[in-house]
């Protein structure tokens, strides 16, 4: 759920909510970037689909034994708004995304953050500032998607009321993930939420939003290893580790289908994002 105006989800709050619970929960609110198809002259910060440009030394990413990945999307850090985000975004380069999307196997091979050697089969390359870039043509096999030129736009993002963030300051008591009894939790404030924005979106930074529950949760399953029960406590803390680097959502006009109207996540470390170190982002995807 997102919302660019402030101004509205601070009314929605109030409307909704008694002015002490408002006021607190809008201060978990988190920036983020929503991008968009571009229009009229909007600058265009980035691209779904077409050509990415890369390094001549730099080969297109193939996923071993399955063949290359799909080009999704690329973002000129430069172009984006500075000093909005929360997170240590990159303040130039270009960071471009693919996915083995199934063109080439029917969907027989998915991608899952807990099948370490398929995380392979999505990637995120980041190219310098001031290095030499051609664009590449798809491989053969492929089908590009269309091109979509994107512009950006500054949002607050916010997530559902049960999600562990926002339960450990409203009820820090309950068991994780289980609804509670809490002003937050009221029908009509979580529906007049979902009547702001319903869809997920493409997204850099700020709260993922989640298709089937927090992605936070998938990712830190997977970073502490195969086996880890989805009650354990470590995954609690685990999920604050993790950050949201970009979401690409189901589009039509880029002619992306994700599943079932579904959403590519990539997550990483705070401090692997400072360091510019986005082969340690990790990939999950949800859909309806």
């Amino acid at each position: 759920m997102t919302q660019n105006s402030s101004g509205v989800l601070h009314a929605l709050a109030h409307e909704h909510l008694p002015s002490d619970v408002a006021e607190r929960w809008l201060g978990l609110l988190r920036p983020g970037v929503r991008l968009a198809p571009a229009g009229g002259d909007e600058a265009v910060v980035g691209q779904l689909g077409g050509e990415p440009r890369l390094p001549d030394d730099v080969e297109w990413p193939e996923w071993e034994g399955h063949g290359p990945l799909s080009f999704v999307a690329s973002v000129d850090c430069a172009a984006l708004p500075m000093g909005v985000l929360d997170v240590p975004f990159p303040a130039a380069g270009t960071l471009a995304f693919f996915y083995f999307d199934g063109q080439l196997d029917d969907g027989d091979a998915l991608v899952d953050v807990d099948d370490v050697p398929s995380r392979a089969g999505a990637r995120v390359l980041y190219v310098p500032a001031g290095a030499q870039v051609t664009a590449r043509e798809t491989p053969d096999e492929l089908d590009a998607y269309p091109h979509v030129p994107l512009a950006a736009r500054v949002e607050l993002t916010v997530t559902e009321p049960t999600h562990p963030q926002v339960q450990r300051v409203f009820a820090p008591g309950a068991q994780p993930f289980q609804k509670y009894e809490h002003p937050l939790c009221a029908d009509a404030f979580v529906e007049a939420l979902w009547e702001c924005d319903a869809e997920a979106g493409h997204q850099l930074g700020g709260t993922p939003q989640s298709v089937q529950g927090p992605v936070e949760l998938e990712v830190a399953r997977a970073a502490l290893g195969q086996g880890v029960d989805w009650h354990d406590p470590r995954l609690i803390d685990e999920m604050d580790e993790w950050v949201l680097l970009a979401q690409f959502d189901t589009d039509e006009a880029a002619d992306m289908m994700w599943g079932d109207d579904g959403c590519l996540y990539w997550l990483i470390r705070p401090t692997d994002l400072a360091e510019l170190r986005f082969d340690r982002a990790l990939f999950t995807w949800q859909c309806c």
